[in-house]
């Protein structure tokens, strides 16, 4: 974490990857860099309702799920973006406001080390793989229902790996464009250090045999949000 309590190291791993997309969730980020989080493993594991809300989610086809983080000890990791932000009630005492929730409301949010560019070791918040229990003791079934069960899914986290499960087809390709933007390091990066649900299928490989992906582009409506 930043040395001063004013302010929060965020470590983004999707759509966070560039600044310009940065900047739509955090105006006020500062410092925007490159570093990386090791032992975890980046997964497009789980749908969002988001997707759903917004229309650019495909639950006959599954594209429909987002990107999280998920712990597995001894994984090389993933390139990040590392930037601060205001902590004007984000986070006390290492624990995440409602507000900031409210704002990743699927996600264990977590603080875990990360490698500066120059080899130190720091600490960032990061966004984790949750589970339904904990999402159903936060927000209730109602909310459950609302924002999942009637879209068709009844489930967030635990999706098997041979589910079929795919990434949103708007959503990654805005993550693509992020990572493209910060360098050929960010972008090999997301693209051979990031996996399926199944934890095999590269996204390099996955673009291999599904190129109209980076063709589908956003409802003009979320044109600037989902543009990389």
């Amino acid at each position: 974490m930043d040395s001063n309590d004013d302010w929060i190291t965020i470590l983004g791993f999707g759509s966070l990857l560039s600044e310009r997309s940065s900047r739509t969730t955090f105006p006020d980020l500062r410092n925007f860099r490159l570093g990386r989080v090791k032992n975890y493993r980046r997964v497009f594991g789980h749908p969002a309702s988001i997707f759903f809300q917004r229309g650019i989610a495909n639950l006959e086809t599954k594209e429909m799920s987002s990107l999280s983080t998920e712990y597995v000890e001894g994984h090389p990791g993933f390139i990040c973006s590392v930037f601060e932000v205001p902590n004007d009630d984000m986070m006390d005492n290492g624990v995440p406001s409602p507000t900031f929730l409210e704002r990743e409301e699927e996600f264990d949010i977590i603080e875990v080390p990360y490698e500066e560019t120059d080899g130190k070791v720091k600490s960032g918040i990061l966004c984790a793989a949750g589970t339904d229990s904990i999402y159903l003791e936060r927000w209730g079934k109602e909310r459950f229902e609302a924002n999942y069960k009637k879209y068709g899914v009844d489930k967030i986290w635990g999706w098997e790996r041979d589910s079929g499960l795919r990434p949103c087809a708007v959503y990654l390709r805005h993550c693509y464009l992020a990572a493209k933007s910060m360098g050929d390091s960010c972008l090999d990066s997301f693209l051979d250090e990031t996996v399926l649900v199944d934890r095999q299928t590269t996204v390099r490989d996955y673009l291999k045999d599904n190129p109209q992906v980076l063709e589908t582009e956003p409802p003009p409506s979320l044109v600037g949000r989902y543009s990389g």
